[in-house]
């Protein structure tokens, strides 16, 4: 029995185009109703790379000194921020933000212990402490410290006094941290055993599933407090700004969900438009655009029922499955109205098939060189990434199917037409291109060296580089907040250096009788208030504290000028505000005793220590053992020098060159690095692959031209597209970030298309004639045609994106557009050229 041939299949299966559309709407009507269970994930583990040592540390550090996710409030009041009515406006505010869930506790200015109004004693401070909630306190002395404290200057109060900050600490989330750390243990294994790998899956679930918790918790206490602060706004009169990871997070999800309904629905009609405007027909209008929507219907549903989450990379993804899906269409279309005016005896179903037949190798070979390129994303180490390449990967081979069924079943259960008029205007304009081509060869030789020149030229410059804050638009309430914070109150992106150091003996020891009995004198005169700071430390004085600080070298003298070292770099920092560490307190403690603080001074002070000046000046920044020595510092994530590498690269240099550490006697982690260590292997992986994906693809051109020559000729329109939209970048100052540096696939991947199509359509027509100039012209005027249409429709409908208020989807759109115009410029006037001067084709 003879096997049926696909083609054979095909056929008879276009026999039947109701049956065809009717099983195809009913699959996409099924997958169509998990949508609403698709969801989009912007945490931050979608923005660190699997595996990164760096996100360990980051962990450790946040469990041991329990640091945990904050929201920043800024308050700019009506009249004096120290005034009567303003301190109630604050204390107000901070009962209705503690009473939130999720809310762990609100620090403000009010709740902060006072050091200098007026200044204790070390002796003084179990009991002499003030508050500035109490009321008992001198304001003037009050003012003095806000403004000159080194540990609240620039952090709860601005220079000018004109501005205060709430900080709104969330519950830990110990659930998901055990969840995490039971699932990273079980990745770390070398070989899983089947009950492991199970394991595994479960917990993998249970962690997606306590991270969408704490996601919606998060999402649900912005919305909340952002409703607090607009009444403190209409109370009060005060200018408020809300700021921190969570809003970030938070308001990302909502600018990509807005933008994937707002300004994706915009883009269909701004498409739909502009085939009307092209094609003049109502079946050329529907036909193409039933096909995207169902293919992003089939994506979309396939995705939720998956469980596969969208990410801000991921997000555009719709938009890019239009662009690809209208191509396919396209060119059928524009290749079936041919066939149309050129074979009016033929009926429809004939005519579908010819058309079918004619565009099945070279819509099967854009599509598996796009895959190719969208593939290289695969490489990467970064979740979002990996899932984007492959969801690209599938949508398009899932483009070209539905293209192949689609829209020949609606063709066929439509009349023949036998009047099309022409185009004149647009074949004149693809003709300009072939005359120029024809006529200004050199001119186009000279301007392609030029635009080579430029990009790379443009190459040189690009950064791999972004700030959060260029994510959104100056006018929204997250870059005013964040700009408030930068600017008023010390910064806004955490970071952390941790010193690390092993356990050492007490720096004096009691080793006898006497040193004790000298002890104890000292103490009696210390707390019976005598000036004691003014005689010589005894050398064999030692604190009888168990405290782990009283054997920490990091709670010495020596250990906190140490500190101060690295502190005062960091402080130094054009790029840094607010910097907080042990010597923070140091500077304090010297402040107080008007001279260097010695270590039995320290001893005493620690034994003094109550637990909310614990908590404040010295929790946060010695580890529990006394082994780690934690500096926290807030970057300006405005600053216009702001480079995270380049600074990350100065700090590591300066801690093992200037203060001789080794790589394990320090940590620097925190959101920052994490993002760039992101960055950096984004860049590293997509360079490394692009000029891998460039040879895979000319391989595939030889295969499918059989010719070497030609497909060297085909990959250069394409390799100067990719280079042209990335010096474009270099040169308008657009960084490479976690979404544009994936316009390079892009770019590939829309640019072979034009190639193979015109290339494929090339060697046909010259079969004719053998004259390449009389073949040019032929092909401009026939597939020419497919491409400037295709090309005018998405930049146009992409050119929407402009006017959205979150920058990765404006640089999308705008990248989008040039990469288009780019590969058409390249297919129209680049590769004809090549082709008419080297004439690689045998007559």
């Amino acid at each position: 029995m003879a096997i049926a041939k696909p083609s054979d299949l095909y056929a008879r299966l276009m026999r039947h185009p109701l049956w065809v559309l009717g099983f195809l709407l009913a699959l996409a009507g099924y997958l169509a109703s998990h949508i609403p269970e698709l969801q989009i994930d912007a945490s931050s583990d979608s923005l660190v790379l699997e595996g990164d040592k760096s996100l360990e540390v980051f962990r450790e550090v946040n469990r041991e000194y329990g640091t945990s996710d904050f929201l920043f409030v800024t308050y700019r009041a009506a009249q004096d921020i120290f005034a009567e009515k303003t301190r109630a406006d604050v204390a107000q505010l901070q009962r209705q933000l503690e009473q939130l869930d999720g809310v762990r506790d609100v620090m403000t200015y009010l709740d902060v212990p006072l050091l200098y109004s007026p200044p204790v004693t070390i002796a003084s401070f179990s009991d002499g402490v003030k508050y500035l909630k109490h009321g008992d306190v001198d304001m003037a002395l009050v003012r003095k410290e806000f403004a000159n404290s080194p540990i609240y200057r620039q952090l709860l109060v601005n220079d000018a006094q004109t501005v205060t900050a709430l900080q709104v600490n969330l519950v830990m989330d110990d659930a998901l941290a055990a969840v995490r750390a039971e699932r990273d243990r079980l990745r770390e294994l070398p070989h899983r055993t089947a009950e492991q790998r199970a394991a595994l899956q479960a917990v993998n679930a249970d962690y997606e599933k306590a991270k969408e918790k704490r996601l919606a918790m998060e999402k649900q206490l912005v919305m909340d407090v952002r409703q607090i602060l607009q009444r403190q706004r209409e109370q009060a009169g005060a200018a408020i700004f809300l700021g921190g990871i969570p809003m970030i997070i938070s308001d990302m999800l909502d600018y990509v969900r807005s933008d994937m309904k707002v300004f994706g629905s915009l883009i269909v009609v701004f498409m739909i438009v502009a085939l009307t405007a092209i094609f003049r027909a109502p079946r050329w209008v529907v036909l193409p655009m039933a096909t995207c929507l169902l293919t992003c219907l089939y994506m979309l549903g396939g995705l939720a029922l998956s469980g596969i989450k969208l990410t801000v990379i991921s997000a555009n993804f719709v938009a890019l499955l239009l662009i690809i899906t209208l191509s396919i269409t396209i060119h059928l279309v524009v290749r079936f109205v041919e066939y149309e005016k050129k074979y009016p005896d033929l009926d429809q179903y004939r005519l579908v098939m010819k058309t079918m037949r004619a565009m099945i190798k070279p819509c099967t070979y854009t599509t598996l060189t796009t895959m190719v390129a969208f593939a290289s994303l695969v490489v990467s180490d970064i979740r979002p990434v990996i899932d984007f390449g492959w969801m690209m990967t599938v949508a398009v081979a899932l483009a070209l199917t539905l293209g192949f069924f689609v829209l020949p079943a609606g063709l066929l259960l439509l009349p023949r037409r036998y009047h099309e008029s022409e185009d004149k205007v647009t074949a004149n304009f693809t003709h300009g291109f072939a005359w120029l081509t024809e006529h200004k060869g050199r001119w186009l030789t000279a301007g392609s060296l030029v635009l080579l020149l430029f990009s790379v030229s443009g190459i040189a410059q690009l950064k791999v580089e972004n700030r959060f804050i260029d994510y959104f638009d100056d006018s929204t309430e997250i870059y005013q907040g964040m700009l408030e914070i930068d600017a008023e109150l010390g910064g806004t992106l955490p970071l952390d250096v941790v010193l690390n150091r092993k356990p050492i003996v007490p720096v004096v020891a009691e080793s006898s009788p006497d040193s004790a009995a000298a002890r104890d004198a000292v103490e009696d005169d210390f707390f019976a208030g005598d000036d004691f700071f003014a005689s010589e430390p005894a050398d064999d004085f030692a604190s009888d504290d168990d405290s782990p600080y009283a054997l920490s070298y990091w709670f010495s003298r020596q250990g906190m000028q140490e500190v101060r070292r690295v502190h005062d770099y960091l402080d130094g920092l054009e790029e840094t505000g607010k910097v907080l560490s042990l010597a923070t307190l140091y500077a304090v403690l010297n402040d107080l005793v008007g001279g260097n603080v010695d270590d039995i001074q320290l001893a005493l002070m620690k034994k003094n220590l109550t637990g909310d000046i614990d908590e404040a000046l010295v929790s946060p920044y010695l580890s529990d053992d006394g082994n780690q020595a934690r500096i926290a510092v807030r970057v300006k994530e405005t600053s216009k020098s702001l480079n995270r590498s380049a600074m990350l690269a100065d700090l590591e240099r300066f801690l093992q060159q200037e203060m001789g550490y080794s790589k394990d006697e320090y940590r620097i982690t925190g959101m920052m690095v994490l993002y760039n260590n992101m960055l950096e292997s984004l860049f590293r992986s997509q360079i490394a692959t692009l000029g891998f994906v460039f040879v895979a693809i000319m391989l595939m051109f030889a295969v499918l031209f059989r010719s070497l020559l030609v497909s060297l000729l085909a990959i250069v329109p394409n390799i100067l597209a990719a280079l042209v939209v990335l010096g474009g970048m270099g040169w308008a100052g657009i960084p490479l970030d976690i979404m544009t540096i994936t316009i390079a696939a892009i770019t590939v991947g829309i640019g072979v298309d034009d190639t193979i199509h015109y290339i494929h359509r090339f060697k046909r027509e010259l079969q004719t004639d053998g004259d390449y100039i009389a073949t040019m012209y032929r092909c401009h005027g026939s597939i020419g045609l497919a491409m400037f249409y295709t090309s005018v429709v998405i930049i146009t409908g992409f050119s929407i994106l402009a006017l959205s208020n979150f920058t990765p989807s404006i640089y999308f759109g705008l990248l989008t557009g040039v990469a288009m115009f780019a590969a058409l410029m390249g297919a129209l006037l680049l590769l004809p050229h090549l082709l008419v001067r080297i004439r690689p084709f045998a007559r």
